[in-house]
């Protein structure tokens, strides 16, 4: 279909922080540490405009040690509040179009997340076979959440039993 892989299949180990009254959950925020070949990356994520699309404003950035950062967030009055992991692998249709294909492979199921402009989005995903009636913009935590309510599990943190094979 025109798509290439840009970044290879990766683990990605996720640790989301609140405070004990869990005050980002509830006004649509996140803080998370990731995990991913040997790197950790800090992000925030603010609430999500409503729309068929997901839109949040979101800062990222490198840090030179996750631990340490687990240990200031700590100190500040977070702590995790939920783990989950996935192997992501990212695809482009071609250089410089502003859009991209992330393939999620998690403990609940495969995902798909397209991300670009909105006109970008809505024809990669005519594309790749589906229509707007079939997108979710759930975080993978509600996803989750909603998985363990079907399968009548108690929900934990969501990872791997044993690691997937390495494609």
């Amino acid at each position: 279909m025109g798509f290439r892989m840009t970044k290879r299949r990766a683990l990605e180990s996720n640790i989301l922080f609140d405070n004990s009254k869990r005050t980002l959950r509830k006004h649509g925020k996140l803080i998370r540490v990731r995990l991913i070949n040997g790197r950790s990356v800090l992000t925030y994520k603010g609430p999500a405009e409503p729309s068929k699309y997901k839109k949040r404003p979101e800062l990222e950035f490198d840090l030179p040690k996750g631990a340490s950062m687990e240990a200031i967030l700590t100190q500040l009055g977070y702590r995790p509040v939920f783990r989950y992991e996935k192997f992501r692998t990212e695809y482009t249709k071609r250089a410089g179009n502003g859009g991209k294909v992330l393939l999620d492979e998690t403990p609940i199921g495969n995902f798909l997340e397209i991300e670009g402009s909105p006109r970008w989005i809505d024809r990669s995903a005519r594309l790749l076979g589906f229509s707007s009636d079939e997108y979710i913009t759930r975080s993978y935590g509600y996803l989750y959440l909603a998985y363990c309510r079907e399968k009548r599990i108690r929900p934990k943190d969501m990872l791997f039993k044993t690691r997937p094979e390495r494609k």
